[in-house]
Parts: structure tokens; C-alpha cells; sequence
């Protein structure tokens, strides 16, 4: 479930995760791209390159079925690690790499695609600009009013969208009345 794609925020996604969305929104990570991604009970993804050197790759563990019991697991070139709730964990994803789910649960990580540190702002900026035109091709007209146009589209896509009041109650979305009454006071240490 895409939230962020080539610098696009999905309006409809944004609102199904509301604070998962304004989270990365706020925090000013470089992303290039950001969605929820599942992978099935008993399922693996052999092993590959993204053939992707500009970008470095994110995992957030949402939900990791048999938590800390080694059953799902990431290898980036030698090194394998297991996903654990609430961990991130950071890799360049042109290394070969594959995972597996061993368990008999579904697994949810929220993944980020961020710009690589190592790029300069001119190439960050003009990596960019090839998404943009993927998504608005009449930045790349020799009209000027058609680019004024595109300017205008792709400023529009770029912004994140307003979070509607009654957004859908999906991972990251705001919980109902009743449950925040019940909790007010209970906060453990160090959580507000």
C-alpha cells in the first residue's frame, strides 16, 4: 500500500494511515518512495539486486509474526538479520538480498526508499526531475506555458494531502473516542 511514490503522496492511502503518513511527512526523511509491504506465511523472495545504487532501502517492523523466534528474516550479501517489532533496519539494495518468512503469519514492514547520502543535490535534483516527468511529461515541453502547466501539476501532486476528519481506521489512524478515554493516564514511562 503505496503512501509516497517518486516524491507523490497518495491522497486516499494517506488518509487509510493518517499518522504513519504525517510521521514521515514531519520527520523530513529524504524519502524517494514509502508503503506498507506484506509478505505471505511460508514465502520467500530469492535472492536479487535492485540494480539501485541512488537509493538506500528502510524497513520499519510493523507486524512480525513469532516475533524474536527467527522466523523472518532479511540477507543483504552475507549478513542476515531477523525483523523485530519496531526495529529499522538499513540497506543498499543494489547488494544482493533476499528474505523469508518461515512463520504461519502474515509479516508487515513499512519500507522507505531514501535518496543515498552520497548523491549531491544536483543529482538528487535531477533523478528527481526524471520522476517528475514520468508523472507529468509536459515538463519536458518546448511550450512554455505547457511547463508553466506541468510546474503547477507537479506542485500539486508534491503536497501532502489534507487528512479528512473521519479518516478509515487502518494502521496509524486515529482511534475512536471511547478507547482514548480509557487510556487517558495510563501512559507508560517515556511514552506521552
Amino acid at each position: 500500500l503505496v503512501l509516497l511514490d517518486r516524491g507523490t503522496w497518495d491522497p486516499v492511502n494517506v488518509n487509510l494511515f493518517p499518522k504513519a503518513a504525517t510521521a514521515v511527512q514531519e520527520c523530513g526523511v529524504p524519502a524517494v518512495e514509502v508503503f506498507f509491504a506484506s509478505m505471505k506465511p511460508h514465502t520467500d523472495i530469492k535472492m536479487h539486486s535492485d540494480f539501485t545504487n541512488f537509493v538506500l532501502t528502510s524497513h520499519l517492523a510493523v507486524e512480525i509474526p513469532e516475533n524474536g523466534n527467527n522466523k523472518c528474516r532479511l540477507s543483504v550479501g552475507d549478513d542476515t538479520r531477523e525483523w523485530l517489532n519496531g526495529e529499522v533496519t538499513l540497506f543498499d539494495t543494489s547488494i544482493m538480498h533476499d528474505a523469508i518468512n518461515e512463520s504461519d503469519g502474515m509479516r508487515y514492514i513499512l519500507m522507505l526508499r531514501l535518496w543515498h547520502p552520497s548523491l549531491t543535490e544536483t543529482e538528487r535534483n535531477a533523478l528527481q526531475f526524471i520522476y517528475d516527468c514520468l508523472e507529468v511529461p509536459e515538463l519536458l515541453s518546448t511550450r512554455p506555458d505547457e511547463v508553466l502547466m506541468g510546474d503547477a501539476k507537479l506542485a500539486t501532486l508534491r503536497a501532502f494531502p489534507e487528512i479528512k476528519k473521519k479518516a478509515s481506521r487502518g494502521f496509524g489512524s486515529s482511534k475512536s473516542k471511547k478507547n482514548k478515554k480509557k487510556k487517558k493516564g495510563k501512559a507508560g514511562k517515556g511514552f506521552a
